[in-house]
């Protein structure tokens, strides 16, 4: 979208509705601000009230549509980098962020064949299946990154969704990393109502289940589970009253308008997830997208800063690909919001930073770890 159209897009915004249902005064005005007559440029003569368009009359979220998402991505990339920081503010300390850390408790073996996965059974990536670990490996490890200033241990198995010989075991690794003073969030595929009952009853925080991508282009990567499958997992995560870790990957060779539907699908959920997680593709040799081509660090940038602008009070987490991006693009994406990394040397079996890389990143730009009683 041309600079000025966007501008005259969003200058007209109050005077137009978000959809067949809504008043114009949801319209993107879902957040509070305490910034009295706040105003920035957003394109040519024209400028854009924070005060009057991101505060609500009932404070739930609007119904966002790809035409209000696709505008805001649109702007001049230093007018959305000042709407994305000038709502991060309103929301988080502007230089803390949540440090998570990843752990695969089971690898490999996994029936699904999702096309960026190096775990699944359909291709031959080098990844041998394993057995789940035990209770006391998974402790000790979650102590370790305890130790290393990690306030969220995160536990992945390779299933298409959890048995229930395994879920004693599951349980028990919950209740062992909460008593050490930590968060706890687990990724163990589909989930239904009675599982996500015990992992709740077992303390239990977080549950992450990505949307990976547009439901348009979902059946280009993957082809075992469903969309509707997904979302299904999610509402029964919500039903129990755990929190939702929910996000996607972008460089699959989708479109522009695919990371873009994304997002507005995980802001029109009943609520944002609180945790959402950006993957930059890792292409992994024998996987059907290995030879993806990589997305520009400014598109990606762009993702961050949008997320934050549709989901003001989420954690939006830098996850997989950092390996991929400078020091100087992860910068930009904690101005334009991102406010959570996984630390430590792998991601599940993919290659990560590691802590002493990530603290010279933080030093030099005076950022540090967010504490626990803040999250």
């Amino acid at each position: 979208m041309e600079r000025r159209a966007a501008a005259r897009l969003l200058a007209s915004a109050l005077q137009s509705q978000v959809g067949p249902s809504l008043p114009v005064d949801r319209l993107l005005k879902a957040y509070r601000t305490s910034n009295k007559g706040l105003t920035m440029t957003v394109g040519m003569n024209s400028e854009f009230d924070v005060n009057q368009t991101m505060q609500s009359v009932d404070g739930t979220p609007p119904r966002w549509n790809r035409k209000e998402a696709e505008a805001i991505y649109g702007m001049p990339f230093n007018d959305l980098l000042f709407l994305a920081q000038t709502i991060h503010r309103q929301n988080f300390d502007r230089n803390r962020v949540q440090l998570s850390r990843l752990l695969s408790i089971k690898t490999g073996g996994c029936p699904e064949d999702c096309g960026y996965c190096s775990q699944s059974a359909h291709y031959e990536t080098g990844v041998k299946a394993s057995k789940l670990m035990n209770v006391k490996h998974v402790i000790d490890e979650a102590a370790k990154a305890r130790d290393g200033g990690a306030t969220r241990y995160c536990m992945g198995a390779a299933w298409r969704s959890p048995k229930e010989r395994d879920m004693d075991v599951v349980v028990a690794m919950i209740e062992g990393v909460k008593a050490l003073g930590m968060e706890t969030c687990m990724t163990l595929g589909m989930l239904d109502l009675e599982q996500a009952a015990r992992l709740k009853q077992a303390g239990l925080d977080y549950y992450n289940h990505n949307i990976d991508t547009s439901e348009r282009y979902y059946g280009e990567v993957i082809s075992t589970r469903t969309f509707a499958d997904r979302l299904e997992t999610l509402g029964h995560v919500r039903a129990v009253g755990m929190k939702v870790c929910c996000g996607g990957i972008v460089g699959m060779g989708e479109e522009k308008t695919d990371r873009i539907d994304m997002l507005v699908t995980l802001a029109n959920l009943p609520e944002p997830p609180e945790s959402v997680p950006i993957n930059m593709l890792i292409p992994i040799e024998g996987t059907p997208l290995a030879a993806a081509d990589a997305i520009d660090p400014i598109d990606f940038v762009r993702i961050v800063a949008l997320a934050r602008v549709m989901m003001p009070k989420s954690c939006v987490r830098l996850s997989a690909g950092r390996t991929a991006m400078s020091d100087e693009t992860q910068a930009l994406c904690f101005f334009a919001g991102a406010n959570s990394i996984f630390v430590g040397d792998t991601l599940l079996t993919a290659d990560n930073p590691g802590e002493d890389k990530d603290s010279l990143l933080f030093q030099r730009l005076g950022i540090e770890p967010m504490e626990l009683a803040t999250q």
